[in-house]
Formats: structure tokens, C-alpha cells, sequence
């Protein structure tokens, strides 16, 4: 038989007791906590509903232009959305930056244009594409805004040659 009484609770020995206190202690702070929840807060804590943060539901049937990130533009009629900003357009017009092109023959006239800007490749050109029915992802929508109303402005930064 052993000469040494048996070790309890934190009193060393490496009997692992002050874990075990340890573990007791937190389970009692959850308990109290849980339990005060449920009585100050009601049953349950409510999970709240997702919502949108635009309410494009004003813009349904109506011409939107849509900016996405990368540069990429394009309009057409808003037929349905969810919270997470994914837009389903109809009738869709893209609307094509310089270097953007589909055949050689548009590549050709992209690159001989005069008015070409080889430091902004984001900038539109006249040239469009149909793209009929459209679903945009909504992580790449950058911009959402009705085409009624809107019109182009000359730049108030630029400086005006005299």
C-alpha cells in the first residue's frame, strides 16, 4: 500500500483537478448566462431576416444601367433580384470599352479610332452588344441606377481651353 493519502480538488499531485474545477466553473457562467438570456430576451434570441440593402422593387420593369467591377456597363429592363444583389435584366445592351471587341473586323476599328485613349482602357466606346436575357452576379455589381433621368454632364474638372 502507498504512504501518501490520496490528492483531491487543486491541491496539486497532478491528479488533474483544478482543470476539471476549471471546466465546472465555465459550465456554470454558461448556464447563467444562457438562462438569463432566455428570460430577459424571451424564448428564443430572433435570427434576423436578411434583407437587401437597395430596394430596387421601384426599378422593376424599368430600364437600369448596371456598372460591375472591372469596368464592365450595361443596361436593360429589371425583371427580378434577391438580397444578395443578383439582377436578372431583359433586353440587355453592354456597352463596349476600347480593346473590348468581338471580331478582327471590330478590333481593327477599335484600334484606328483618333479619339482612342490608350491610358484609360475602361472608356466606352459608341460600339454596343446584345445580350438578350441576363443574369448578374451580384458580388461584381458595382453601381445600379435608372436610365430615366439620366444624363451625361461635361466634366467640371477638366480644364476649358481658351
Amino acid at each position: 500500500m502507498s504512504s501518501k493519502p490520496p490528492q483531491s480538488g487543486n491541491q496539486g499531485g497532478g491528479g488533474g483537478g483544478g482543470q476539471q474545477q476549471v471546466r465546472n466553473f465555465r459550465k456554470a457562467l454558461e448556464y447563467q448566462y444562457f438562462t438569463y438570456r432566455r428570460n430577459f430576451f424571451g424564448t428564443q434570441p430572433e435570427k434576423r431576416k436578411k434583407e437587401s440593402i437597395l430596394d430596387l422593387s421601384k426599378y422593376l420593369e424599368k430600364t437600369v444601367r448596371l456598372k460591375f467591377a472591372g469596368g464592365r456597363e450595361c443596361s436593360g429592363v429589371l425583371k427580378g433580384y434577391d438580397p444578395l444583389l443578383n439582377i436578372v435584366l431583359d433586353n440587355t445592351v453592354e456597352y463596349l470599352r476600347y480593346g473590348q471587341a468581338d471580331t478582327v473586323y471590330q478590333m481593327i476599328l477599335v484600334r484606328s479610332c483618333s479619339n482612342r485613349d490608350p491610358d484609360d482602357p475602361y472608356k466606352l466606346t459608341e460600339d454596343t452588344r446584345q445580350l438578350g436575357l441576363v443574369v448578374c452576379r451580384g458580388t461584381a455589381v458595382v453601381l445600379v441606377c435608372p436610365v430615366d433621368g439620366m444624363e451625361a454632364i461635361p466634366n467640371p474638372f477638366v480644364q476649358q481651353e481658351a
